[in-house]
């Protein structure tokens, strides 16, 4: 991959805080100024740590909520929701002590990136969007509170935006790593729609790339993957899904893999690998929950969802540091999502057939 220019208007500090905005494409990995041995989340040992009940409580809270939600996942009956809640619970508060160690931890040592590790967020944000769907879709059970689907759609996708979005306020903002600011919210106006402009524009070629991929991947694994947002066949219900689809949804997913992942990684390990990894992370994410009958029903279907998402994955992740603006990724991930969602109407209504 070519090396990309500095993202305008981000090749020096942001001029109301004291940390650099998005790292700019060009700008090599810097080297770490941490001891010998560090001290990561993998050394098991509170000598030498500078926040050591953050670490130790963060480790006991997750291997304790693990434990519980496995438990609570292979025992029956109402037990098993209790145990799974509580680890759920566990494993959450555990996860974001970790990321609060290593922030601690990477500031002290003068790091690029001082801020916990993305794929310790991500897990945060995965175990707070799970225990907040309980904590919800238990009293809404008990009071038989049903949703269509549509609209059903739409809350969770609203649930799991505010989990995510809360997540990084706690584990990112909070502990000083990076500001909204930071991300590439905020800024010249002018600039700013330029961007969201773009990331239009880019959307229409990944569009079709993504569709020619489908076309080789889902004859080759024998398997087509749900919609998360499946055709409703009224108005109403596109509207619903182009808002949770195209508006929330997008928001949420690139403050978390474009704004945090992609730009933690592309302060320590340069432009190339924060885009593979933040792709990778984006591709998981959306086939983590995926399942099927068995292991040979579910695999391929997982293979095709992955695959097929990547070029949209590292479309993201490339706009995001070409601009330097998180509003370039927004529209363009907001505009694949509104196509695909429309074209998936229209093919149901038999406008396209």
């Amino acid at each position: 991959m070519s090396e990309l220019p500095p993202a305008p208007g981000h090749d020096a500090a942001d001029p109301h805080t004291d940390e650099p905005a998005v790292a700019p494409a060009a700008t090599p990995a810097v080297t770490s100024t941490a001891p010998p041995g560090g001290h990561g989340l993998f050394r098991f040992s509170l000598e030498g740590r500078r926040a050591p009940a953050l670490f130790g409580a963060g480790w006991l809270g997750t291997a304790l909520g693990a434990g519980s939600a496995a438990i609570g996942l292979m025992a029956g009956g109402a037990v098993a929701l209790v145990l799974i809640a509580v680890g759920l619970a566990l494993l959450t508060v555990g996860l974001v002590l970790l990321g609060g160690s290593q922030s601690v931890e990477r500031a002290a040592a003068e790091r690029p990136w001082p801020g916990p590790s993305p794929v310790v967020v991500f897990a945060a944000a995965i175990a707070a969007t799970l225990f907040a769907a309980i904590l919800v879709g238990v009293p809404m059970g008990l009071l038989d509170v049903r949703l269509d689907r549509p609209v059903g759609d739409l809350f969770s996708v609203g649930l799991q935006a505010l989990v995510f979005v809360g997540v990084v306020r706690v584990m990112v903002v909070g502990s000083g790593a990076l500001t909204w600011r930071g991300m590439g919210f905020g800024g010249d106006r002018r600039a700013s729609i330029e961007a969201a402009a773009s990331g239009f524009l880019t959307a229409w070629p990944v569009v079709l790339l993504t569709a020619m991929l489908a076309m080789v991947l889902v004859p080759l694994f024998g398997a087509t993957p749900p919609s998360p947002l499946p055709p409703t066949g009224t108005l109403s219900g596109t509207i619903l899904h182009l808002l949770a689809g195209a508006v929330v949804a997008p928001v949420s997913e690139e403050i978390l893999f474009r704004g945090v992942a992609t730009t933690a990684w592309a302060r320590t390990n340069g432009p190339t690998v924060a885009i593979v990894r933040s792709a990778v992370l984006f591709a998981f994410a959306h086939v983590l929950l995926l399942g099927g009958s068995d292991f040979g029903h579910a695999a391929p279907l997982v293979a095709v969802a992955a695959l097929g998402r990547l070029p949209i994955a590292f479309a993201l992740g490339w706009s995001y540091l070409r601009s330097g603006s998180i509003w370039a990724p927004i529209a363009l991930h907001a505009t694949f999502n509104a196509i695909l969602i429309v074209v998936a109407e229209l093919v149901g209504a038999g406008a396209l057939g």
